[in-house]
């Protein structure tokens, strides 16, 4: 593990978890073993976002920060919320689930060494990619959202929901320090004020096998987060976000 001095990280991996004691052990073992073959300082810092099936006393059986938020405030924030905390140079946050496997990480940092600050994991990039995919009505919706984002927005971004991004510290300070989507819109306003304050973003492609047991509902929370992007515009225009 690394020292507490942010200056001696060379990667935080911020695992977002809600209700995970099942999955977080094996979760917690594929990436501490990956990070531990980099022969680079590290840290694991995952985010409870007010689990009520014992997820921090899990997470606090392993070598890893656990960050707890006030109770069940959303993926946004739990998310920022680490991102926040995080003290390595380079900052990679990922589903509890890992549907994108930890070991695709170095498609993120790789970017990031050559100069970019947001690099995005994406299944829209290399469909033969995705070993498990999802239901074809879920991968529909998701397409329809996906332009829908494009359309309003102007991201260039095919697959703003892949919970699986890498960022330059710099960036994810002043990126999430103006965060304020507490739910799953929170990844396409991200992509926004990362374009909004001008940070070199990549998308590049990920492996990625569809969990059953994902906590996204594509029509409750999709409905959610076209609401959520119509408030990200909202705050654009009324200057909440403020400039760089």
């Amino acid at each position: 593990m690394p020292s507490a001095d942010s200056s001696a990280v060379f990667l935080s991996v911020v695992i977002p978890a809600y209700n995970e004691a099942q999955r977080i052990p094996s979760t917690l073992r594929q990436i501490l073993s990956y990070v531990g073959s980099l022969h680079k300082s590290y840290e694991v810092v995952v985010v409870d976002d007010g689990s009520t099936d014992g997820t921090a006393a899990v997470v606090n059986s392993f070598s890893v920060r656990l960050l707890q938020n006030s109770g069940n405030c959303g993926k946004g924030a739990a998310v920022r919320n680490g991102m926040l905390n995080a003290r390595g140079k380079y900052i990679l946050f990922t589903d509890a689930d890992l549907s994108a496997p930890i070991t695709d990480a170095a498609q993120l940092l790789t970017p990031l060494a050559d100069g970019y600050d947001v690099v995005v994991g994406s299944r829209a990039l290399r469909r033969d990619w995705i070993g498990v995919h999802q239901s074809a009505f879920r991968e529909s919706a998701g397409k329809i959202f996906n332009f829908f984002i494009r359309l309003l927005t102007g991201l260039t971004v095919y697959d703003t929901q892949c919970g699986f991004k890498a960022f330059r510290r710099t960036a994810a300070q002043d990126i999430f320090a103006r965060q304020r989507i507490p739910g799953f819109g929170f990844d396409v306003e991200s992509l926004y004020l990362a374009r909004k304050f001008g940070f070199k973003t990549l998308e590049v492609p990920v492996h990625w096998d569809h969990n059953a047991a994902s906590k996204v509902h594509p029509v409750r929370d999709g409905a959610r987060m076209v609401l959520e992007v119509l408030k990200i515009k909202w705050n654009d225009y009324t200057g909440k976000y403020g400039r760089r």
